[in-house]
């Protein structure tokens, strides 16, 4: 069947969609048709047969040039799909027939390598490339610089709902890609004229939906004819090539040791956590080895927060953590001589290539020449050359196989297989409960929602066919705990039950709420893990509380901190209060007991200040202390202790002094303060001249309390001011 393709503004058919249809019954719906063949082992012989058909019927009805046929590919036979009999149907075409190959998003996290292979391949034969349904997934915004679709095609609830958070998100990165490589953009399920004045608003400039024609055998009738022009893209770079290669030779390259090269990556890192999950992360790792546990807790992070996450080195795994996509490199490899970490995204673009230069000194020592670019096209090469080295998801990780016994004991507690399409009964009672339950099948690639009831429904605010066939990481919110979630993925590559409390998000515009998960596994009768079933609350109130709860506590403990503060703070200048000070010395004298050093009280008075305070007023005595107390404090040690007595007294204590020289120091300090004070300061614009009288005490010599240096610091004090008084006052 074909349906056409138009461009909104003028109305005219540009080109066909082909869309494969089985034979009436109940193969005749594609899902259900492409669903038994996956299940037969036949899917790679089904995609063939469909392409063949779409190009055979392309040509037997004339939808040759300049109309172009849009023809879908699989994406679990991406790399063996044979292109020699679409070619000869092409060339025995009595006209050209142009080809755009739609690659579906379910093939972005798959298969990345064999996707960008056969993107390559499309492209070497004249072809143009597609990416359907892109914003059903974030995945699909981050892989838009790597593919450079010709053609991005929107997922139909984008013009079909309410616009949203999630919907801005995917215009942003749309728009971008299309304003940065004039690619065409596409909004399916036009049904209506509002439809249609959404995708105008998109950005759209062609359209496909029942407003302008259901799926037909040939041509549409009635409809004028046009020409679709594409931008066409920019080869990729080689598959072999490696991402250090990738640099232009203007690039200047600099030498530096593995320690900051950590640091560089861990920057890149925190800026693609900002970027969420439109973005794209791939690094080198050289040797497994280098893989360690610091960098394995910052790799959960990524992979719950991010789009796609790869890593490879040799002797890694193809899924070193549940989640991070990799492959073990060949050691003639020459990207296993490299320090790589690239992050693309619709809106961002950097990458640290690096090349080992074969040090044999300590690992942080090690020295490496290295580039921090951000120029985009180097990044998309340097990703490129990464992604296709990726190994393709396999259907259950080892690490699960590993970790869960071939056969289960008889003798153990083993919950039955569940067939979901078994006993009415149970499905009436899953469909009456009031929790929402999910069933996983772990046995399909990405573990695949196979079964909702209605209370899950209700829960996400989604319909069913808007969740089944889908894995259920996309209800995650980006603000959803990664250590929670790094829980559940342990719990599930084990095979065990599980019970946590994560943020999830409802409905098209994707509003907060949080939902209590019980997960529990369900094994075959060969003991294999075959299902999960889950069972979800809503218990977004109780959280609520329990925060608000948490929020009252903390303002509490806030309140009684500044409590303290105000107990043991003066006001005014910011300093301690007489008490806080005592407490400190009375420490500080404790120590010195015990110790071969010693401590000093000095007691500051100043001269003059009732003066300004009534020539200028209060409020410049205020700003007069405070400017005391700061040239005061810029006078001391970092160690040495500052407080405001009171009026214009301060207090100071000097600590680890040499018992031997304490008094000659003491009086150094005390003279150097009082030549600060007096020296003038400015106030207001005008000069304000003071005096400081310093009185010393010093331990033990002059007492061994508080109490007692401090009356022998007032006294010294008030033996110094009544030596001499110097004028004072405001010029």
């Amino acid at each position: 069947m074909f349906q056409p393709i138009v461009e909104l503004d003028t109305g005219r058919v540009v080109a066909y969609e082909a869309l494969a249809r089985g034979p009436q019954g109940p193969l005749e719906r594609p899902d259900l048709l492409f669903a038994a063949a996956r299940s037969a082992g036949r899917l790679a012989e089904l995609d063939e047969i469909c392409r063949a058909a779409a190009f055979r019927g392309a040509v037997e009805q004339g939808l040759l040039a300049p109309l172009t046929v849009f023809v879908n590919v699989e994406p679990e036979i991406l790399d063996s799909a044979p292109l020699d009999d679409l070619l000869a149907i092409a060339e025995g075409a009595p006209a050209e027939l142009r080809i755009v190959m739609e690659i579906t998003e379910r093939a972005l996290a798959a298969r990345p390598a064999e996707l960008l292979r056969t993107v390559e391949r499309v492209r070497a034969l004249g072809w143009g490339v597609a990416v359907d349904d892109v914003g059903a997934d974030s995945m699909s915004l981050a892989f838009l610089p790597l593919l450079s679709p010709d053609v991005v095609k929107l997922d139909l609830r984008l013009v079909q709902e309410r616009p949203g958070p999630a919907v801005a998100e995917i215009m942003n990165a749309v728009n971008a890609h299309a304003e940065r490589t004039g690619a065409v953009i596409l909004a399916e399920g036009i049904e209506t004229e509002a439809h249609l004045a959404t995708a105008r608003a998109l950005g759209a400039t062609l359209g496909q939906g029942w407003l302008f024609g259901r799926p037909g055998p040939g041509a549409a009738p009635g409809l004028e004819q046009g020409e679709l022009r594409l931008p066409g893209a920019a080869p990729a770079a080689p598959i072999d090539g490696s991402p250090f290669g990738c640099l232009p030779a203007t690039v200047p390259l600099r030498r530096s040791a593995k320690s900051l090269l950590i640091e560089l990556s861990k920057q890149l890192e925190r800026e693609a956590m900002r970027l969420g999950e439109t973005c794209v992360v791939a690094a080198t790792f050289q040797e497994a080895r280098h893989f360690t546990p610091s960098t394995i807790q910052r790799y959960r992070d990524l992979v719950e927060r991010i789009g796609f996450v790869s890593a490879l080195g040799e002797d890694l795994p193809v899924e070193p953590l549940p989640g991070v996509r990799g492959a073990t490199l060949d050691p003639a490899d020459p990207v296993r001589g490299e320090w790589d970490v690239v992050v693309l995204s619709p809106h961002f673009s950097a990458a640290l290539l690096a090349r080992d230069l074969g040090d044999n000194g300590p690992d942080l020592e090690r020295t490496f020449e290295y580039a921090l670019t951000y120029d985009r096209a180097t990044v998309v090469r340097a990703a490129h050359a990464l992604l296709t080295r990726v190994a393709p998801r396999t259907v259950v990780p080892a690490s699960t196989a590993a970790a869960r016994p071939a056969r289960p004991d008889p003798q153990q507690d083993v919950r039955p297989p569940v067939d979901v399409d078994g006993d009415a009964l149970l499905r009436r009672a899953m469909a009456a409960t009031t929790s929402g339950v999910t069933i996983t099948d772990m046995r399909l690639p990405d573990q695949p929602l196979i079964y909702i009831n209605e209370a899950f429904e209700e829960l996400t605010g989604l319909q069913r066919e808007e969740v089944l066939g889908r894995n259920c990481r996309f209800l995650q919110s980006p603000d959803t705990n990664p250590a929670a979630v790094a829980r559940i993925r342990a719990a599930i590559d084990r095979g065990e039950e599980c019970r946590e409390t994560v943020l999830n998000v409802r409905g098209p515009d994707r509003q907060p709420w949080w939902n209590e998960i019980h997960l529990a596994p369900v094994f075959d009768a060969d003991g294999e893990l075959a299902h999960y079933i889950g069972v979800q609350h809503d218990v977004t109130a109780r959280v609520e509380a329990e925060r608000a709860l948490l929020q009252e506590r903390d303002r509490n403990r806030a309140c009684l901190t500044r409590i303290q503060e105000l107990a043991y703070t003066d006001p005014l200048t910011g300093l301690p209060n007489r008490r806080r000070l005592e407490e400190q010395v009375e420490t500080a004298i404790w120590n010195a007991r015990g110790s071969s050093d010693t401590l000093a009280l000095l007691f500051v008075d100043l001269d003059g200040f009732k003066a300004v305070n009534d020539r200028l007023g209060h409020a410049a005595g205020d700003e007069l202390l405070q400017t005391v107390a700061r040239t005061l404090r810029g006078r001391l040690r970092r160690g040495d202790l500052l407080a405001r007595l009171g009026g214009d007294e301060f207090l100071v204590a000097l600590t680890g002094l040499d018992p031997e020289c304490a008094a000659t120091e003491a009086r150094r300090v005390a003279d150097e303060l009082a030549a600060a004070v007096g020296a003038g300061l400015e106030l207001r614009g005008r000069e304000v001249v003071v005096r400081a009288s310093v009185g010393v005490g010093i331990y033990p010599r002059d007492g061994e309390e508080f109490a007692a240096l401090l009356h022998s610091a007032d006294v010294d004090m008030y033996a110094r001011k009544t030596a001499g008084r110097p004028a004072v006052g405001v010029r």
